[in-house]
């Protein structure tokens, strides 16, 4: 029969804290996630028609609202990429009504079907690179909500005190909801050209350049925006409304200069908010010193507010909504975004962290340059917590869930995660340049990328493979739990034998995750720090150091994404007589402390953190652990202060 071994003690965020034992009758509870938005699009067809290339986009759109009402053509040029192409299709919504199709002056056939396509019969066959032009006629009412933040990608606004907004919000599948396009990241046209006519006193912004404003003289105007870079159909994207333009520039210090304007609702245009807006030009440095000049500069950086809540990172016109146009973080991350995930776009949603995890971790990199280090380390803890919630591959498995596509703690957190990890492993100038030469890349740059792509640009950058490490944390899951021993013994002098023991719990994609870890050994004559790099699930590592070390610290830097680390000192090799849970130090803390214990045989051990209701909230250990005494460290970013307890719960192996 296996022997059971309980011990609880309590532990504290932010006040003090006095001992208690609760018994073996202490019972844990796990709340249910409250939000799952798990939004399938069971009617997608992806990744579009492959056997058209499309080269142009022009969207000639007529907005109103009250009565809520889209009216629009819009012209499509394409090359075919197969011989004798006569057929072919387009995203559109059946909701929207085509009432006609013309090539040239010649009415085509077409047929709306039911799943969501626009088939479409060319009035004859074309062969395979000559391009061909069509017009789509169509109208009605996108789905959309009326006077509420709507999921839907297009939305009629008006709250009242807010005269009207119109606004598109169109990743990952939604311009199909307001406009026939081929619908994937993946095809990018050479240019665009987006005309809105709406109510004269509302103003249309879109992407690119405003080339005129034609006053109708029949209440309406037209606002004609046209862009010259490639860009994604998703990025394509309108917002109208009664806007009070606040307008600066940025310029070049070799007198390049291009307009940065700012599209704000009246009432919300404060003191304040000009001062978190004026920031975006310290970013624009920032990230054009980094990562290569703005990659639209021959038009402009624009942001637009409209009814959704967050950012969208619009190409040359980010959309920002609720209060993200008073947040720097937020305007950091959509800026981001006009490097990678606009000028370098995801080619298809399962490597959509390239995108996302990009801006986020930019975004920090900012707040690095503008904030400090400390302050650094202190973000970039909150995202290693947030990663650490993530669940299955970075590479998205399930493209017809936009939870899935969009998984804050996968996509975004983890991917940020792995670009610091990255930074650590090749070094800060190295990480840079590859940032820099990937931007620059002719064979992405203003174009997509798969992961496999940016491997190969850091690959060539940084001289050496990185193959295990993309495969692990891009199509691996979860990360490391390291057990780490060592000891010493004096060679001569001040000269010491050191024996590094590495384990690593057993994980399931892959069995072991590979990487150069940071041991620094605090010695009697000083720190030094000692890179290993740990490629087996089991391995000893020995060396010399001068000075007599006292303790080590794995991963002094944080460098990867791992579970708290159990480290047994050199002191500690030995057999205790009786299980033992330790009081943590510091008590009470903020946010880190270290949690010891002790077992007089090897066994299978749980060490949990619960909160006062006795719903846990972290798990510390979970596997087997050698004999002897142990410590773990326990980081409580992201946790509310108050009181928390943790369990110690050994089953022996015997028997």
């Amino acid at each position: 029969m296996k022997k059971f071994y309980i011990i609880i003690i309590n532990l504290l965020i932010g006040i003090n804290l006095y001992s208690q034992n609760l018994g073996e009758d202490f019972c844990s509870s796990s709340k249910a996630n409250s939000f799952n938005r798990l939004s399938k699009i069971s009617e997608i067809t992806y990744p579009g028609d492959s056997n058209i290339d499309v080269t142009y986009y022009r969207l000639n759109l007529k907005v109103t609202a009250n009565p809520n009402f889209l009216e629009g053509k819009v012209t499509i040029k394409a090359k075919p990429t197969v011989n004798s192409l006569s057929v072919f299709y387009l995203d559109l919504k059946n909701n929207l009504i085509v009432s006609k199709v013309l090539s040239g002056i010649t009415n085509i056939s077409f047929v709306q079907t039911v799943d969501h396509k626009l088939s479409i019969t060319l009035e004859r066959t074309y062969m395979k690179g000559e391009e061909f032009t069509v017009d789509v006629y169509y109208s009605g009412v996108p789905t959309a909500g009326t006077g509420t933040i709507s999921s839907a990608s297009f939305s009629f606004y008006d709250s009242g005190a807010q005269k009207v907004t119109i606004a598109s919000l169109s990743q990952p599948y939604g311009a199909r909801d307001w406009w026939p396009s081929k619908d994937t990241p993946a095809d990018k046209p050479d240019s665009t050209e987006i005309v809105i006519t709406c109510s004269s006193n509302l103003y249309a912004v879109s992407n690119g350049n405003l080339v005129a404003v034609i006053d109708n003289f029949n209440g309406t105007k037209t606002y004609w925006w046209k862009t010259t870079y490639p860009i994604a159909n998703y990025l394509i994207s309108i917002a109208v409304s009664d806007y009070l333009i606040y307008q600066d520039e940025y310029v070049y210090n070799d007198g390049r200069k291009f307009p940065i304007i700012h599209y704000n609702y009246p009432t919300r245009l404060t003191d304040s908010r000009k001062a978190v807006l004026n920031k975006t030009k310290n970013m624009m440095k920032f990230f054009s010193d980094k990562f290569g000049d703005y990659p639209f500069l021959k038009e402009k950086y624009a942001h637009a507010e409209f009814s959704w809540s967050g950012g969208m990172e619009h190409q040359t016109c980010t959309s920002m909504g609720g209060s993200a146009m008073n947040s720097e973080s937020t305007i950091a991350h959509e800026l981001a975004h006009q490097w990678f995930g606009d000028k370098i776009t995801c080619k298809d949603w399962q490597n959509i962290w390239l995108n996302e995890g990009f801006a986020t971790y930019l975004d920090k990199l900012y707040h690095e340059d503008a904030y400090g280090v400390s302050y650094f380390k202190q973000l970039m803890s909150t995202v290693f917590s947030n990663a650490k919630r993530a669940t299955g591959t970075i590479y998205v498995q399930n493209i017809n869930s936009e939870s899935e596509i969009f998984s804050s703690a996968r996509s975004y957190n983890k991917g940020a995660a792995v670009l610091h990890m990255l930074r650590g492993i090749v070094g800060d100038s190295t990480f840079f340049d590859i940032l820099r030469a990937y931007s620059a890349d002719p064979l992405v740059s203003y174009g997509v990328a798969t992961t496999e792509d940016f491997q190969a640009i850091a690959e060539s950058v940084y001289g050496q493979s990185l193959g295990y490490f993309f495969q692990e944390w891009i199509y691996g899951e979860n990360e490391p739990t390291y057990s780490v021993g060592w000891n010493k013994s004096l060679v001569s002098g001040d000269i010491y034998d050191v024996t590094i023991n590495i384990s690593q719990a057993v994980n399931n994609n892959p069995a072991y995750f590979t990487m150069p870890v940071q041991i620094k050994l605090n010695t009697s004559l000083g720190d030094t720090v000692v890179t290993l790099f740990n490629n087996a699930q089991n391995q000893s590592f020995q060396f010399q150091v001068i000075g007599n070390p006292q303790s080590i610290v794995f991963d002094p830097e944080n460098w990867i994404l791992k579970n708290n680390t159990i480290i047994t000192e050199a002191e500690e090799f030995y057999q205790p007589l009786s299980y033992s849970l330790e009081q943590n130090y510091p008590n009470p803390f903020n946010p880190k402390t270290v949690i010891g214990y002790q077992l007089p045989v090897r066994g299978n051990v749980s060490l949990k953190v619960f909160d006062i209701l006795g719903n846990e909230v972290a798990t510390l250990v979970n596997g087997q652990v050698d004999a002897g005494k142990h410590k773990v460290d326990f980081d409580a970013s992201g946790l509310n202060s108050g009181v928390y307890f943790y369990k110690l719960l050994v089953s022996d192996l015997q028997g």
